[in-house]
């Protein structure tokens, strides 16, 4: 485990905000384990070890334990966690030669698609209104393992139907169709999307952002998911600017 991902672990409670990842600490009395730290760099060595990590404690478990359905949202908007998302989605499609199907449930405020440079075409909200099976609304991308299902067209028409019958035999029809599903959501101040999707989901990853996520608003939404019976997996800090100190590293 690198040094990044224990220190989310172990800092104490000290700071109302996380302004490094020194103070990216433990939010519950009984903390879910937070699971990465990501620099706010292009994608270089350093992330790309972080994200390794997120993948290989969430993804890679043994059969009966690892979660193949996982939605990612955020506390607020601008967290970064369509990037986050599509990240992880690169990095599991590059250590497994299953498929993986990225979802973009955003409705409100669709950006997946932008991740990849390809266009929103039909997608999502297109699916909840058509009849085709799912794979006909999802697109490969430059891993021959890895799809894209965006938003689709006129996404406002569909979001009453991410809480349906419909959203949930959708969810059932991908979960057959692709080893593994990776839903992008509205942050949580935005919609409740987050919530309904993670209940149905096999689990939870909440996005924060250094600098500006509030470790009591971090604290009061995994409460919340807990309570609507979603399973968090943990924790993303997004956007460190700070190095840890090593000085502090040896205190801790």
């Amino acid at each position: 485990m690198s040094r990044n991902f224990e220190l989310l672990q172990k800092i104490g409670q000290q700071q109302a905000f996380f302004d490094t990842q020194a103070e990216a600490q433990t939010m519950l009395q009984e903390p879910v384990p937070l699971m990465a730290s990501v620099p706010s760099l292009t994608m270089g060595e350093a992330e790309l070890e972080e994200l390794t990590k997120l993948v290989q404690r969430a993804f890679l478990l043994p059969a009966n334990e690892a979660p193949r359905v996982v939605v990612f949202t955020s506390t607020e908007a601008g967290n970064g966690c369509s990037w986050i998302t599509a990240r992880v989605g690169e990095v599991l499609a590059s250590h497994v030669a299953a498929s993986i199907c990225l979802v973009d449930a955003n409705l409100r405020d669709p950006g997946l698609h932008n991740q990849f440079s390809v266009e929103n075409h039909h997608g999502l909200a297109d699916a909840l209104r058509q009849g085709e099976p799912i794979r006909a609304f999802a697109r490969p991308l430059s891993r021959p393992n890895l799809y894209l299902l965006s938003c689709g067209s006129s996404p406002e028409e569909a979001q009453g139907l991410l809480a349906s019958d419909r959203m949930r035999l959708r969810l059932s029809e991908l979960r057959s169709e692709f080893d593994y599903v990776l839903i992008d959501t509205p942050a949580i101040n935005v919609a409740n999307d987050g919530v309904v999707l993670g209940a149905a989901a096999d689990g939870m990853v909440l996005v924060l952002k250094a600098n500006s996520s509030r470790r009591e608003t971090a604290r009061q939404t995994i409460h919340d998911l807990q309570a609507a019976k979603a399973r968090v997996l943990g924790a993303v800090l997004n956007q460190r600017t700070f190095p840890i100190p090593e000085s502090l590293y040896h205190k801790l």
